[in-house]
């Protein structure tokens, strides 16, 4: 982990870096359960450090979960034959095809934030707090009235009413309704978030 806290900035290439983190990591295998998905987030993290990424939103685990055979071959071909060269262009695909379907989901978010206000400049409802909500909604899935008081700094009452008068417009839906804290959320968005 001390590898992995260094600065190779000028040494190494962030993502072959992050490439040979990884395999360090699952290398290691320090959990009973769970080694792979903390592994992959460790990539996720180790690119944030890095400064490659802003914000922790690349989605890595789709990728390498749909060759796992690969994957596995990959890190075992290090291991056996130090076979670097044919990971880390392996690993580097993978951070290249999540790179560009994550840059579509979120182009797709940002397409349906701007049609959901569309929808609320139509209708009666002006509230700046309206479309305050509306980015609420694309940046949590789910979420309770609570929340929307807390984020908008608006009384309890208010967020009620906002998420009701959203609602009655068919921009977001209760998640479950027989649940003592309702949530809820934008059938829009969950669609390009479960593609």
């Amino acid at each position: 982990m001390d590898w992995m806290k260094a600065d190779h900035s000028d040494e190494i290439d962030p993502v072959v870096a992050a490439a040979m983190s990884h395999y360090q990591f699952e290398t290691l295998h320090p959990f009973m359960d769970g080694n792979g998905r903390v592994g992959r987030y460790l990539i996720v993290l180790h690119l944030q450090a890095a400064g490659v990424l802003s914000e922790p939103t690349l989605t890595v685990s789709p990728w390498f979960e749909s060759r796992r055979g690969e994957y596995y071959d990959r890190l075992f071909d290090v291991s056996a034959r130090e076979d670097w060269n044919a990971y880390i262009e392996f690993f580097s695909r993978g951070l290249e095809s999540a790179a560009d379907q994550t840059k579509d989901q979120m182009l797709s978010l940002v397409a349906v934030q701007a049609e959901l206000k569309d929808r609320l400049r139509a209708s009666n409802l002006r509230a700046d707090t309206a479309h305050a909500l509306v980015d609420l909604a694309v940046a949590n899935p789910s979420f309770t009235v609570k929340r929307v008081e807390q984020e908008l700094g608006v009384s309890y009452q208010r967020a009620n009413k906002l998420v009701r008068q959203l609602k009655d417009l068919e921009i977001l839906q209760v998640l479950d309704d027989s649940a003592y804290k309702k949530r809820f959320y934008s059938p829009s968005v969950l669609a390009v978030l479960i593609g």
